[in-house]
């Protein structure tokens, strides 16, 4: 019998706890061995993400695109995809914002932010349905597809700035290795116009759109009949398919919201405090970490806040313990502590599945 209230929370969040504890406790093992204070090594690292609203506020700026990165991988978990491709569609997202920002740079700021914000997303739709698509119509494995297309939104990207979208192209100024900027009006606002006390934290607006949407995934995943079938094609897709729900549609849609959410963190982050997009021969490792987040929410919409921002606690506090004299490797050991402890589990569930399902076989 499913459990309500307090037992069901507390059933679905234990092991996240119990392995975060885990973690720091691995964690105080290596800072011992590095010949450092476990207690001034942690003091540091909450004092610096957590000591006063300023540092609150720059944890919050860096909790702000895993929410939607975790949100993206979680999403696409629930149909039984395993979406690599958040980092892509992060890029795609980010560098059709800076596009749209500028072409349409004289339309009032009130059409051109959510025009940005929503044409980020959806490119990053657009590209994480691509890897959807070959799923469903050609059993291509999206791992395989979404890590190519990971390289190929990179690559194309850095093409687009040197060649579309560089000031010396659209400005006449000197060729940079960045695009141009978005303009003021289109930029997300900073939480300390609002707050003073937020100080030169780089905390921004976008966190609240980040809440929202996780509230709408919520929402849509256990209250609606979309909901219900994507999560019935993740648990069972054999079953899914013979009660009338189609598999195909499902993880192509499945993987177009996924890229959507990790698309519109693309937008966030460029109208929320970046601005333009640099080239880059590596990765930003927001799609990456989302893949942590989402596991240690237990790929609970609701649970992604709270793993997003102990990511941007462990994140922003690291300098504090660097300054400490802590090696910033610390958190490193303490964040794939956590994650080996809940891969564990998922490790058994999907052994036990399996082998529920052999034993099935020989009884029929």
């Amino acid at each position: 019998m499913k459990k309500k209230g307090f037992g069901w929370l507390w059933d679905s969040f234990k092991l996240p706890l119990v392995a975060i504890l885990l973690g720091f406790i691995v964690g105080a093992f290596f800072i011992l061995i590095a010949g450092k204070s476990p207690v001034v090594a942690y003091s540091a690292l909450f004092a610096g993400s957590l000591g006063g609203l300023s540092k609150i506020g720059e944890t919050l700026y860096k909790s702000t695109p895993l929410i939607f990165t975790g949100l993206s991988v979680a999403f696409a978990f629930r149909t039984g995809l395993f979406n690599i491709g958040a980092e892509g569609q992060y890029i795609v997202g980010s560098i059709t914002a800076i596009a749209i920002g500028w072409y349409f740079q004289n339309l009032p700021a009130v059409i051109l932010l959510p025009m940005i914000l929503i044409l980020g997303a959806i490119a990053g739709g657009i590209w994480a349905s691509i890897a959807g698509f070959l799923k469903a119509r050609f059993g291509v494995h999206e791992v395989i597809t979404t890590i190519m297309l990971n390289y190929t939104a990179l690559i194309g990207t850095n093409y687009i700035i040197r060649t579309i979208l560089n000031p010396q192209v659209l400005q006449g100024t000197t060729k940079m290795a960045y695009s141009v900027s978005i303009p003021e009006k289109a930029r997300l606002a900073k939480l300390s116009q609002y707050i003073p006390q937020f100080g030169y934290s780089s905390a921004h607006t976008g966190i609240f759109i980040g809440i929202v949407c996780a509230i709408i995934i919520y929402y849509l995943l256990f209250k609606t009949t979309l909901g219900y079938e994507i999560r019935s094609v993740g648990f069972s897709p054999d079953a899914a398919e013979y009660g009338g729900i189609s598999k195909k549609k499902n993880i192509i849609l499945a993987m177009l919201i996924s890229g959507l959410l990790a698309g519109l963190a693309g937008a966030v982050q460029v109208t929320g405090l970046i601005y333009k997009v640099n080239m880059s021969s590596a990765m930003s490792g927001y799609g990456f970490d989302g893949i942590a987040v989402a596991l240690v929410a237990g790929n609970h919409p609701l649970g992604v806040l709270a793993s997003a921002f102990l990511f941007g606690v462990l994140g922003n506090g690291a300098r504090k313990m660097q300054l400490a004299g802590i090696p910033k490797e610390v958190i490193g050991i303490i964040q794939g502590v956590i994650i080996i402890f809940i891969a564990g589990k998922l490790i058994v569930q999907i052994l036990s599945k399996k082998i529920k399902k052999m034993k099935q076989k020989e009884v029929e």
